[in-house]
Formats: C-alpha cells, structure tokens, sequence
C-alpha cells in the first residue's frame, strides 16, 4: 500500500472513529463461526410430540367461523409490517377490495409472536416504522422495544381499517391458478377456499420456532417453552420486563 492510500485510510479511521475494512473482516469471521455443514439439520421440526412448541399462547379464545368461498381483488398472505405496508399502500390507491390472512391472533407478525423480556429493534425507530406521518407517531425510543413496535402495529392497523379486512388465526395451506378463470385459488387451515386476482406473499420466515437437534432433548421432562412464545406465567413479569426475583430464585435451588 502506497504513502498515500495509507495516509488516507489513517484520515478515514480517525474521521468514521473505527477502521471499516478491520470491521468488515471480523464480520466475515463472526459469520464463519456461525456457518455449519449441517444447515438446517441442526434444528428439530416442531411437530409431533414438540408440537405445543408453536402454539399461540397470546390469544385466549380459537376463532370459529364459517369457510370463506368468496372473491376479493388481492389477497396478502401476513400482517407482519411487509402485508401491513400493502394494504395501507392498496388503501391509499383506492383498492378496498383486499384480504390479510395471519397465522398469529393480531397483526405484528415477528413482533406478534416475540415478546420474550427484553426483545427490541436493532433498526433506529424512525427507519424501522413504517408511514409515520400518515399516522402522527411518535416512537419514545431510538431503538424501540418490543411492547412499543407491537403498539405500532396496532395503531398502523386502526388508522388503514386493516382489521375488517383480515382473517387471524388462519394459515394458507395451499394456492393454485385456475386457468380458466384467471384467478388464484388459495386454501386455508380454516377450510377456506378463496379466490383472487392477485395474492402479495408478505410471509416471514420469524413466525416459527427452531429446536436444537440436541440429543436427549425429548427426554427432558421439565417445562419447556420457547422464546417466541414466552411464558410469563411460569416465569411472572410481563414484555415490559419485571421477572419476579422470586421466581429466579427458586429456579437456582
């Protein structure tokens, strides 16, 4: 490296306060550290006797309602920012005629289903939250908190009447295009059969829990729960934080 490129290197670390290209290889290291030949063989499938693992501890009642076989202009497969985003865009443009289909009980997405004490946005909140003028919010944090993006949410989805158009607690089981009829046909867990011109995939891969393939794991016979469905009636406290002390305590005897 010449005179000239080291003097300037010098001036950009000493401007940025760090060195980027130091940086950038410890990321390639930290990503090496993470890379294993296994893949997703290191994870258990959370069906069969881990089963419980996926269940939606935030929603008290199961909704029951008739199969839907009727027609709408576009369906959007999650109500996670991406689906919620769609719609409030399809809103604006004047296209009322749309449906949201979420496996969770509310719109959120991987803010629905993560709540564990602590979770919050490693993205600045005014980057991160979406149409913020439409809705006059004010995030009260730079890096937001889970509670507070799950608020939003909320807010997001009053403010663009989302919630008429959505069906929660509902997961696509299946699409098809008819041929004859220009039109996508989209099945569902809750026996719908649905039709649409258009179908917006806004379905995150954060909604499902993974399980270490650890050996012995189905032999553990204490309670069990994972992070994305917290349990904070074992543990007490509440997503704001607050774990009781007491209940830590009789963990470590």
């Amino acid at each position: 490296m010449s005179e000239v490129n080291i003097d300037r290197k010098h001036n950009q670390t000493e401007e940025l306060g760090f060195d980027p290209d130091a940086l950038a290889e410890k990321y390639l290291q930290e990503r090496d550290k993470r890379l294993r030949e296994d893949g997703n063989d290191q994870y258990l499938e959370v069906k069969g006797e881990f089963s419980y693992f996926v269940e939606d501890p935030y929603t008290d009642e199961k909704i029951e309602r008739s199969p839907l076989e009727d027609e709408v202009e576009v369906i959007i497969v999650g109500g996670g920012f991406g689906g919620m985003l769609a719609a409030a865009r399809l809103r604006e443009a004047g296209i009322d005629d749309f449906r949201i289909i979420e496996k969770g009980g509310d719109f959120g997405g991987t803010w629905y289903w993560n709540r564990y004490p602590g979770a919050s946005c490693d993205i600045e909140s005014y980057v991160y939250f979406p149409l913020l003028e439409e809705t006059g919010f004010v995030p009260k944090k730079k890096y937001t908190d889970a509670p507070e993006t799950l608020e939003y949410c909320q807010i997001l989805s009053k403010k663009f009447k989302l919630y008429e158009s959505a069906c929660f607690q509902t997961e696509v089981t299946s699409t098809e295009w008819d041929e004859e009829t220009q039109r996508w046909i989209v099945h569902t867990n809750q026996n719908d059969r649905m039709r649409a011109k258009y179908i917006v995939h806004s379905k995150g891969p954060l909604n499902r829990p993974k399980l270490p393939a650890i050996t012995g794991i189905n032999k553990f016979k204490g309670h069990t729960f994972h992070t994305s469905r917290w349990d904070y009636e074992y543990t007490g406290g509440s997503s704001f934080g607050n774990l009781l002390v007491s209940r830590i305590k009789k963990w470590q005897l």
